[in-house]
Formats: structure tokens, C-alpha cells, sequence
């Protein structure tokens, strides 16, 4: 795995105090983080008072590492408190950060939130949870997290995730591999642009687990847009010994290829990733989890880019196993 430097945008120090006045407005106004309609209209109007500066820094991911760096935000380590124990105990734990991160994701497309994951919030509370060590989640410390497209199974995912960091004391490394710096042959991209197996939802989506109305849809693992290649991308949630040797091995290579080109990115307080699902599968390397109040901490929104042509038409049919997800403006 390459320690390649990653792409960094420095955020200016107008840009820093346009973010911080805005977030601190909608805390002063609301005194939560938690997402109303009267906050999530507040939110967007002051978005769309921000200058040509700060839109600039979030402008779209526009290299074939299909993500980058925000670096210029800070965290005040003990204002923050303890890393909560697990995203239900979290409630307003950084609450000026989540309202930083539903601005930027505001001005980046279309914030989104799911019914079926941490109570419907707009932002997530990724840290380290006892009894979760070995699962294939955020809250997961002990092993891998595979890398994977975020939340690949629903049609509705997110176009780009955005990860700020609170807390990265023992410098653990979230993993990342963009499919445009792939090299693969002409017969692999035609299979693994066929839809043949279903990508299952993941441990965070109980009840989508559960879902049995309809079969699960065959997708494909590549699609060719007119920009070049994307990607749909889950390994823990595919069930390949159901295709045929053939399809298995592009799988491999596949994989072996996305591994190849992946890159650490060990992310500080206060700066933020920002990842185009479409292009990049991300995961993360084990740690030693202590559960004593400093454990790693991220803060993580999702982003739907109105517009976009990455994906295949034929998923505006999936049914995503029941899970809705929710926008916070109306198009």
C-alpha cells in the first residue's frame, strides 16, 4: 500500500472563518446538530450565501485519485470531550463539526441520511464500538475494513463521502484505490460491466438484511461513462461463488488491481477527506481500539451531486432492499 501524497486544498483563513461563523450561527439558533427541516432550510440558505472562494475549495473532485484533502479547519482536542463509546451515546458530542461538515456537503451537492442507520442524522459518528470489533462496519476495530463502495448496495448511495476528522491519535490509516488508476484488460472491464450477482447490504442496514419482497438484483461491478470507468464495489457483501469461474477471476484481478493502487491516508484533526464514491473504495487498516475516551473519531456525511451520469439507468429500478433515503433539500 503506497504512503503517495495525497491531493491537498488549504483552506484559506477567510474561507476557515466563513465556515466557522456559519456553523456557530445554526448552534446559536437551534442549540443542536440534531437535523430538523427548520435547521436543514437554515443550513441551506446560508450555503448559498458563501462566497466564490470557499466554493472554489469544493469544487469537485477533478484528478483520477478521484479524492482529496481539506486542510485549514482545527479541533480543540479537549473542547471536544471523550470519543463517545459508540454513535447512539454520541448525541451532540462536536456538534459545531457536524454543522461545518452539513454546510460543506451543502454547498457540494445534497446532503443525505438514511432511516436505517444512526437514527436518520445527516452526519455520523464513526468510532471504535465494544462488541463490534470483527464486523465489516465503521465500528469495527480489529480487523481490515475491506475496501468497498459506500453503501454499494442501495441505488440511492451517495455520489461523495465526506470524512472530517476529530480525533487520529495513534495515526490509523483510512485505506483508498480509485479505479482510474487501475489497469485492466478489455475482456475483464466486458465481464465485470455485465450485472451478475447482487451486492447484499451490509451489518449497519439490520432491516435490510431482513428484506424478502423481492430477489436481490443483479448489478454490475464497472460501468463506462463517457469519463471513463466507475465502480460498484463490495467483496464482504457479494456472494461470488455464485458466478462462474470466469466472472470470479476478473473479480480477482479486479481486487488484486484496486489493492495495487491503493493509498494510506492517515487523516489529523480537522482535516477532511473527501472521497468520490463512484470512482474510489475506501476501507481502513486494524487497530488496537481503547475505549477509554481518545480513540479515533470521524465525523461522516453523504452527498448526492444532482446531475450526475456515473451510474447505470437500470438501477433506477432497484427496489435497495426496502431502505429509503432521505434528502435534505427537495431538488
Amino acid at each position: 500500500m503506497s504512503t503517495a501524497a495525497t491531493p491537498v486544498r488549504q483552506l484559506d483563513p477567510h474561507t476557515v472563518a466563513e465556515l466557522r461563523e456559519a456553523a456557530a450561527k445554526l448552534l446559536a439558533e437551534f442549540g443542536t446538530s440534531a437535523t430538523s427541516p427548520e435547521l436543514l432550510g437554515r443550513v441551506q440558505r446560508l450555503a448559498r450565501d458563501f462566497g466564490d472562494d470557499l466554493r472554489h475549495h469544493f469544487r469537485p473532485v477533478d484528478t483520477a485519485d478521484g479524492l482529496f484533502v481539506l486542510r485549514g479547519l482545527d479541533v480543540d482536542d479537549e473542547g471536544i470531550g471523550p470519543t463517545p463509546a459508540s454513535w447512539a451515546t454520541a448525541g451532540d458530542s462536536g456538534a459545531i463539526h457536524d454543522l461545518v461538515l452539513l454546510l460543506l456537503s451543502t454547498v457540494m451537492g445534497n446532503p443525505i441520511a438514511w432511516e436505517g442507520q444512526q437514527n436518520g442524522r445527516f452526519v455520523h459518528n464513526i468510532v471504535p464500538s465494544p462488541g463490534h470489533e470483527t464486523e465489516q462496519t465503521g465500528a469495527s476495530s480489529k480487523v481490515l475494513l475491506s475496501p468497498h463502495t459506500e453503501d454499494a448496495f442501495h441505488p440511492g448511495r451517495a455520489h461523495l463521502l465526506i470524512l472530517g476528522c476529530m480525533r487520529n491519535r495513534d495515526g490509523i490509516a483510512t485505506t483508498a484505490a480509485s479505479i482510474r488508476k487501475t489497469r485492466l484488460t478489455d475482456a475483464d472491464v466486458d465481464l465485470l460491466t455485465t450485472a451478475v450477482l447482487p451486492i447484499l447490504p451490509d451489518d449497519a442496514y439490520e432491516a435490510a438484511q431482513g428484506y424478502t419482497d423481492q430477489a436481490p438484483p443483479a448489478v454490475p461491478a464497472l460501468f463506462a461513462t463517457e469519463d471513463g470507468i466507475t465502480l460498484r464495489y463490495d467483496p464482504a457483501y457479494t456472494p461470488l461463488d455464485r458466478a462462474d469461474a470466469e466472472y470470479r477471476a476478473a473479480y480477482g484481478r479486479l481486487a488484486d488491481e484496486l489493492a495495487r493502487v491503493s493509498v494510506a491516508v492517515s487523516l489529523r484533526p480537522g482535516e477532511v477527506l473527501v472521497v468520490d464514491n463512484d470512482l474510489v473504495v475506501h476501507g481502513r487498516v486494524p487497530f488496537q481500539a481503547r475505549y477509554d475516551g481518545t480513540d479515533r473519531w470521524l465525523k461522516r456525511a453523504s452527498v448526492r451531486v444532482p446531475g450526475r451520469r456515473t451510474r447505470p439507468p437500470a438501477e433506477a429500478g432497484e427496489h435497495g432492499y426496502g431502505q429509503a433515503a432521505l434528502e435534505a433539500h427537495a431538488s
